[in-house]
């Protein structure tokens, strides 16, 4: 079996609430720690990655920005983006999912973000009291969470 394409591995969810910059991000390091994407691999190019998930430049660029920061990724002129470092670990993966979106459940997504800050990947996501579309997020992602 080919080793899928890596701008095949970066995926966007519409049902997560998650802003869709850190989406690609944590998707990025997913599939780093999974093994799919390795040290000195290219990644998708800004114009690419943009087209082939119907987002903004701006979007993608922020993306690459904040993998930059994190010492995950570099940039080398004229070349593209490439994966710097596969020695990090983000020791926590949260699956926060609510019924409906309001105030308190804004404050806890808050204080979530405020105390883990880069040591998580948090992917927020709201069902609307849709017993339907939770178990579809549940079965869905189930596999990415230890419970």
């Amino acid at each position: 079996m080919n080793k899928p394409e890596r701008i095949d591995l970066i995926k966007l969810d519409e049902f997560s609430m998650t802003s869709k910059f850190l989406q690609i991000a944590n998707c990025v390091i997913r599939e780093i720690e999974k093994g799919n994407i390795n040290k000195n691999d290219t990644l998708p190019s800004i114009n690419d990655l943009s087209l082939e998930l119907f987002i903004s430049r701006d979007t993608v660029e922020r993306s690459y920005k904040h993998l930059k920061t994190l010492g995950v990724i570099d940039a080398v002129p004229k070349r593209g983006y490439f994966v710097k470092s596969t020695d990090f670990r983000q020791p926590l993966n949260i699956l926060l999912l609510f019924n409906k979106l309001s105030v308190p459940v804004k404050i806890i997504y808050d204080s979530f973000v405020a105390k883990l800050g880069d040591l998580a990947v948090i992917d927020f996501y709201v069902y609307n009291n849709d017993f339907l579309l939770f178990k579809i997020l549940i079965n869905k992602k189930k596999s990415d969470y230890q419970f």
